[in-house]
C-alpha cells in the first residue's frame, strides 16, 4: 500500500458501524437479518471494511461477496452513518451501490468484477479472502438466499 491508502485503511478500520448509544445495534441487525451468529457477523463486518477500501483503490470495478453485499445494503439504509459519517467524512469519496442490469453481458461483467476483487484482495492484504465468506464465483452467483 501506498501511504495514502495505509491513511485510508486505518481510518476504515477505525471507522465505528455499531452505535454505542443503540440498544439495537447494526452488528445485532445484520446477524438477525441473515441468520449468522455474532462472530460470523463481525468477520462479515471485517470484510465489508476491507471491500470498501478496495472500491476506493480499484482501478475497475470491484464486486462484493453476497454476505458483504447484506452488510452493503443494511449499511445503506443508515443513511447518516454511511453518506455522512462513511463517505464524506472518513473516506472523502462517495461509493455508489451499482447493482446488475440484468442479462449475460451484466453477468459476465459481474463475475470478471468477482475474480478481480478477490485478486485485489490478496495482493492487498496479502492473503486469500476467507472462502466462507467470499465463496467461489460459481457459488457466489447461484447460492444466494434473500
Amino acid at each position: 500500500m501506498t501511504p495514502e491508502q495505509s491513511q485510508l485503511w486505518q481510518k476504515i478500520q477505525n471507522f465505528q458501524l455499531d452505535n454505542p448509544q443503540s440498544a439495537f445495534k447494526f452488528s445485532d441487525r445484520l446477524a438477525r437479518e441473515n441468520g449468522w451468529n455474532l462472530q460470523y457477523t463481525l468477520r462479515v463486518i471485517e470484510e465489508y471494511k476491507k471491500f470498501i477500501f478496495l472500491c476506493c483503490i480499484s482501478q475497475n470495478g470491484v464486486t462484493p461477496s453476497d454476505a458483504v453485499d447484506q452488510a452493503w445494503h443494511l449499511h445503506l439504509t443508515f443513511t447518516h452513518s454511511y453518506w455522512i459519517d462513511l463517505c464524506k467524512d472518513t473516506l472523502q469519496t462517495q461509493v455508489h451501490h451499482n447493482p446488475t442490469k440484468g442479462g449475460d453481458t451484466e453477468n459476465t461483467k459481474y463475475d470478471d468484477y468477482y475474480t478481480d476483487t478477490k485478486q485485489l484482495y490478496k495482493q492487498t492484504f496479502d492473503g486469500n479472502p476467507p472462502a466462507d465468506i467470499w465463496p467461489a464465483n460459481q457459488q457466489r452467483f447461484s447460492d444466494i438466499n434473500f
